[in-house]
C-alpha cells in the first residue's frame, strides 16, 4: 500500500475535480428527496475529541430528519498540520501525514479518500447544505468567496461550536458566519435564555433550562475595526441568562450579550450557527440534536 503522505494529493485532486458549475451558475440545484448535508470538521487548529461522535451522531439520526450526510476531514492541504506542540517545521507531505496521525488520536476517524474534498463552486452544487465544525483554515480565500456566492443564491450553511473558531484572516467568512468567538471559561452549566421561541432552532429548549457545555464569548479578532457579531446583524435564537454565566478568566462583554445560537439571510441564503457542541455528551443529546437539525431545516427554508 501506498503511504498516506503519497495518496493524499491525488486523493485530494480526484475530490476537487468532481463536475461542477460554469461560471455565473452558483445557485444550488434543487433535489427532490433527502436533503445533501456535508459536514465538514477539518480542525487546522484545535482538534475537538467530539468531531468522531459527532460524525456518527449526524449519520445515524441524519436520515430520520430527511438528511444524507457527508464527512470530509480535510479539505485544505494548505493548512493540513493541527496547532500542537512541536510539530516544527515539515514539508506539506509530512504535515498532511502528521495531521491524519493526530485526527485519529483524537477522533478515532482516519483521513482518506472518502472523506476529502474542496469547497468550491464546483463542489458546492453537489450539496444543499453545508455545515461546519471546524478550526484554522479549511478554506482558501477564493474558495470562501465561492461558499458566500453560492450561499447568497440560495445556498444554505450552517456551523456549530468551533465554527465560529475558524478563518480568523478572513473578512468575508466572519461577516457570513455571523461572529468570531473571543474566549471561553471553563466548562459549566449555564441557564438558556429562549430569545427567539418561535425559530425552529428554539423548540427543544425552555426559557432558563439549565445546559452543560463550553460556552463561547463572541468579540473582536483578526483584522476587523468592527466585530461580525451584533443583535442588528444576526437574529438571536438562545442567548445566556445573565447571572449564570462564570466570566472568571475571560473578558466579559460591556454590553452583557452572550449569544447562543443565531440565524441570519444571506441574500436568498440563510445561515445558523450554535456555539453548543463542545463535548460529546452534548452531540448525544436529543434537544441538541432537536436544535440542531430545527436550524438545518430553517436554513433550507422551513419554518420560520
Amino acid at each position: 500500500m501506498r503511504p498516506l503522505r503519497l495518496l493524499l494529493p491525488t486523493l485530494l485532486a480526484f475530490a476537487a475535480a468532481a463536475p461542477g458549475l460554469s461560471a455565473g451558475e452558483n445557485a444550488p440545484v434543487p433535489t427532490e428527496g433527502p436533503k445533501r448535508l456535508l459536514f465538514v470538521t477539518h480542525s487546522g487548529g484545535f482538534i475537538h475529541d467530539s468531531v468522531g461522535v459527532a460524525e456518527d451522531v449526524l449519520k445515524e439520526v441524519g436520515p430520520k430528519n430527511g438528511f444524507t450526510v457527508t464527512c470530509w476531514r480535510l479539505t485544505n492541504t494548505e493548512d493540513s498540520s493541527p496547532n500542537v506542540a512541536g510539530k516544527g517545521k515539515r514539508t506539506a507531505d509530512q504535515a498532511r501525514e502528521h495531521y491524519s496521525n493526530e485526527f485519529r488520536k483524537r477522533t478515532g476517524k482516519t483521513v482518506d479518500a472518502g472523506n476529502m474534498g474542496r469547497i468550491n463552486k464546483e463542489t458546492l452544487k453537489n450539496f444543499d447544505v453545508v455545515l461546519f465544525f471546524t478550526t484554522g483554515n479549511p478554506m482558501t480565500e477564493s474558495e470562501t468567496k465561492d461558499l458566500v456566492e453560492w450561499v447568497k443564491a440560495g445556498g444554505a450553511f450552517a456551523g456549530t461550536h468551533c465554527a465560529t473558531d475558524t478563518l480568523y484572516g478572513d473578512a468575508a467568512y466572519g461577516n457570513l458566519i455571523g461572529g468570531y468567538f473571543s474566549g471561553h471559561p471553563a466548562i459549566q452549566t449555564i441557564k438558556v435564555k429562549v430569545d427567539d421561541p418561535k425559530h425552529p432552532a428554539a423548540a427543544a429548549f425552555e426559557d432558563g433550562q439549565d445546559y452543560r457545555d463550553e460556552m463561547y464569548v463572541f468579540g473582536l479578532r483578526g483584522q476587523f475595526k468592527e466585530q461580525p457579531y451584533g443583535r442588528k446583524k444576526v437574529n438571536v435564537i438562545l442567548s445566556i441568562a445573565p447571572g449564570s454565566f462564570d466570566l472568571q478568566k475571560t473578558a466579559p462583554r460591556p454590553d452583557g450579550d452572550y449569544a447562543i445560537s443565531w440565524s441570519r439571510e444571506e441574500g436568498k441564503g440563510k445561515v445558523f450557527y450554535t456555539s453548543f457542541g463542545h463535548r460529546q455528551e452534548v452531540w448525544k443529546d436529543e434537544k441538541f440534536q432537536k436544535h440542531l437539525f430545527g436550524g438545518l431545516t430553517w436554513a433550507l427554508g422551513g419554518g420560520k
